[in-house]
């Protein structure tokens, strides 16, 4: 079932049968205490601040991954609340140096782009060298045969945009028909560029390694995220060359020169610093039960990003709820009844590497976990919470989302019993174990073209009334979680019928993390 009505249903049910048996007396003043708490003394601003402007982007390996992990750890113990860096790994060490991208012909003028991640360095003075296009090629042979003439320049690897306007930047000013235009255009173009691409025998995958072997002088690849200004911002996928991402601007200026015959000339330096193996870690803090400390309630987020900004709602604010969380309930809930939790993983990214490896670790929290709540999905107010798959989900998240406030709830869809997660975050790690973790969804901010792995994700997108919100939300169900007098349920629902196969779905299976990672 699926309405905001749930919401006054739970209300009503909680006035018929005050709160199914927890401890009513007090309920109301620790979630007023709550709500106060982070409306009144808030910390977000100054913990997003460190996080985000001072420590900067948390690529897993990278020096500023480890100084946020021991960052966390002091705030954490500033508050009062016992935390770890808990190892699980290694991971290829690498660190960002300065990046430096210079048109120098036909005329001079510094472009807009950065590094990829993991990219090996220019030699100390850069690279200056001309800019070649892909071909169009009817077959591998015939790519193969062009392959030399990469050697010693700057390959382009994308293809160029025929416009920087976002589409609902068109919707609102071109008529109909110049719009329609563009799209065709576009269509037609991108599907002629994926033919090519397989004509070449490669694939997006692949191409780098070939231009590498062939001796290309370096790569520049422009990945826009339809909106203005963002480019994703990945991995380099080389050994030995560099690889940059420029702006869309600057790429397609770029480009056209170089089908023109205008002989463009770039400079590249690239100061980044391989550091070998360094190992990854879990930053955990653990507020004890004072009555039920084996079974535990988790508060989740994953603390790495990628780095072409710095990680600010992927998942910087997922990680500030977390934490702003866990200060309020230690100060207005010092003695919760089971054992809270707080996780912060490292390697989501990558593959859910650190939670994967934590439910390996600890199969004691995976055994006594009455619930987790992950936060994932950007800037947002939460408004979806998924059941999961969980048969009595509704029975337990019901009672503990009647006790939050109704300013919180009203923007709240639920689905019960819902599907479980497969992947996409760190509560999927735990719900392939058969343990109730939960995603609380947000609203989106145009988080999937603007923020989502790119170079705008930075301090200045975070909406701080939406965080205070999920901050109150999350406080408030570990709270509820913690002091429920029932063990939550397991029992899985059935599933719905796979369309490919005509057989119900499978519960999704626990996969391995990858302890040692970054070795392609």
């Amino acid at each position: 079932m699926k309405n905001r009505i749930q919401t006054l249903l739970i209300a009503l049910s909680l006035l018929i049968q005050p709160l199914s048996g927890i401890r009513a007396q007090g309920v109301e003043a620790v979630v007023s205490q709550i709500e106060t708490e982070a409306t009144e003394n808030s910390q977000l601003q100054a913990l997003a601040h460190e996080l985000m402007d001072v420590i900067g982007p948390r690529l897993v390996g990278t020096p500023q991954m480890k100084k946020a992990h021991d960052w966390a750890v002091q705030t954490f113990s500033g508050w009062g609340i016992e935390a770890s860096n808990e190892p699980w790994g290694t991971w290829r060490g690498w660190e960002r140096g300065i990046c430096h991208i210079d048109l120098l012909a036909p005329r001079v003028v510094s472009l807009h782009g950065r590094q990829l991640a993991w990219s090996p360095a220019t030699p100390p003075g850069g690279i200056t060298a001309g800019v070649i296009t892909l071909p169009m090629v009817a077959d591998s042979l015939a790519f193969a045969r062009w392959l030399p003439q990469a050697r010693g320049k700057w390959v382009c690897v994308s293809m160029p945009q025929i416009t920087g306007r976002p589409d609902e930047n068109w919707e609102e000013f071109a008529t109909e028909e110049s719009f329609e235009k563009m799209k065709s255009r576009r269509e037609a173009e991108t599907a002629a560029w994926q033919q090519n691409l397989r004509n070449s025998g490669y694939t997006a995958q692949t191409l780098n390694q070939a231009l590498e072997a062939a001796g290309a002088a370096g790569i520049l690849q422009s990945r826009w995220s339809n909106a203005f200004g963002a480019n994703k911002i990945f991995s380099a996928n080389t050994e030995k060359i560099a690889v940059v991402d420029l702006s869309l601007e600057d790429y397609g200026m770029v480009y056209r020169m170089a089908e023109h015959g205008d002989e463009p000339k770039i400079r590249v330096v690239a100061e980044s610093r391989e550091l070998g193996r360094v190992p990854t870690f879990n930053t955990i803090a653990v507020l004890p039960g004072k009555e039920l400390p084996d079974e535990y309630v988790v508060l989740s987020a994953h603390f790495d990003s990628w780095d072409g900004g710095t990680g600010a709602t992927d998942n910087g604010t997922g990680t500030l709820t977390m934490m702003e969380a866990a200060r309020i309930l230690k100060k207005v809930y010092p003695n919760p009844r089971r054992t809270i939790v707080v996780g912060l993983w490292g390697s989501e990214e990558q593959g859910l590497n650190g939670s994967r490896a934590y439910v390996e670790d600890h199969p004691e929290v995976v055994a006594g976990l009455q619930a987790l709540f992950n936060q994932d999905n950007g800037t947002g107010r939460v408004v979806r919470i998924n059941g999961q798959g969980f048969l009595h989900a509704y029975a337990f998240l019901g009672r503990w989302l009647g006790a939050v406030p109704d300013s919180i709830t009203r923007h709240i869809e639920t689905t019960f019993p819902g599907n479980p997660g497969r992947g996409g975050s760190d509560y999927a790690s735990f719900v392939a174990h058969g343990a109730p973790a939960f995603s609380l969804s947000s609203l989106s901010w145009s988080y999937w073209n603007y923020t989502w792995h790119t170079n705008l994700d930075t301090y200045d997108k975070i909406v701080f009334d939406d965080v205070r919100n999920n901050v109150i939300l999350t406080a408030v169900l570990a709270y509820m979680a913690s002091e429920d007098p029932q063990r939550t349920s397991r029992e899985q629902a059935e599933l719905p019928l796979d369309p490919e196969t005509g057989k119900p779905r499978e519960w999704p299976t626990p996969r391995a993390p990858n302890r040692e990672g970054g070795r392609e």
